[in-house]
């Protein structure tokens, strides 16, 4: 099955590659879960404007992704949760929750899966995630959870 994909997948590709897949693969996951468009001339058309987006979003170089590391290091990165009298969480801190902390606190928009909590955070405090802005720049980022108002 030929699909062209509006999403990076991991060990597949980034967004605009057309790929050949496996008929159930694509049928059963790539399709349903929004990753793949089916590839015909139509399609073939849209390419063009999935790649456009895509480098809008995406960092271009490891030069970039160095300059925007150092100023993600440079943040103070709080991350706003629902506390119990304990001082445990109400559920767990996510990607998404750390991207949108990053952002309020004047860094780059990130997108939500290139930041990996080393483990689940479910505590008040600070704690380490890793950063992956590109296969070569990887780091670690320390953010404080502190109790929403």
């Amino acid at each position: 099955m030929k699909l062209i994909l509006t999403t990076a997948v991991p060990h597949l590709g980034v967004a605009g590659d057309v790929v050949e897949v496996k008929d159930g693969y694509g049928r059963n996951y790539l399709l349903p879960q929004g990753c793949a468009i089916v590839h015909n001339r139509g399609a073939a058309k849209q390419i063009e404007g999935i790649q456009r987006a895509r480098n809008a979003r995406t960092i271009r170089d490891n030069e970039h992704a160095l300059r925007l590391r150092e100023q993600l290091e440079a943040l103070t990165v709080q991350v706003p949760a629902n506390v119990a009298s304990s001082g445990k969480l109400f559920g767990a801190v996510t990607g998404s929750d750390i991207a949108v902390a990053v952002k309020k606190a004047g860094g780059p928009a990130l997108d939500k899966r290139t930041i990996e909590p080393l483990k689940p955070i479910k505590r008040l405090g600070n704690h380490a995630v890793q950063i992956r802005l590109t296969d070569a720049v990887k780091f670690r980022l320390t953010i404080e959870v502190v109790p929403a108002a």
